[in-house]
């Protein structure tokens, strides 16, 4: 159902949200201050889109979690770019999700929107953290 499936895709947001928060304070170099910020930005705005969505289609928005727990404890820039990079990759996940369960165009739209933002910045993330594969064949597809 996708509802269901969009819920999961605001959890992932709400938990980028509160990621991008927690990583802005081990963060020091200004171009990734800003890259950060930009990231927060813009799964706010995608958080935002998404509550509509729901409201509209009748159902009510699941409030985010009181806090989110990173693969790893955030206590450095280098374990902050890790838990970017995991955040970023959850929400390609629930993103594709919404677009294996969804006809609707308009929704399609946004999810693959989503899907290639959050692929883009993992990809970013993964530049910066010297991670390898930078790029991810099938984003959100859980192979890589």
């Amino acid at each position: 159902m996708s509802v269901e499936a969009v819920q999961d895709a605001l959890a992932a947001e709400h938990a980028a949200v509160w990621t991008y928060g927690l990583v802005s304070a081990f963060i020091a170099v200004p171009q990734l201050s800003a890259a950060v910020a930009d990231g927060a930005t813009a799964h706010r705005a995608r958080r935002d889109a998404t509550e509509r969505w729901l409201r509209d289609a009748g159902a009510t928005p699941r409030p985010p979690a009181a806090a989110y727990l990173p693969p790893q404890p955030v206590d450095s820039a280098a374990s902050a770019v890790a838990a970017l990079i995991a955040v970023e990759t959850d929400a390609c996940v629930a993103w594709r999700g919404v677009l294996e369960r969804t006809g609707d165009a308009a929704l399609r739209t946004s999810a693959l929107d989503a899907l290639t933002v959050s692929a883009v910045r993992a990809t970013r993330w993964r530049k910066v953290a010297g991670v390898t594969p930078t790029s991810i064949a099938f984003p959100g597809a859980g192979v890589g």
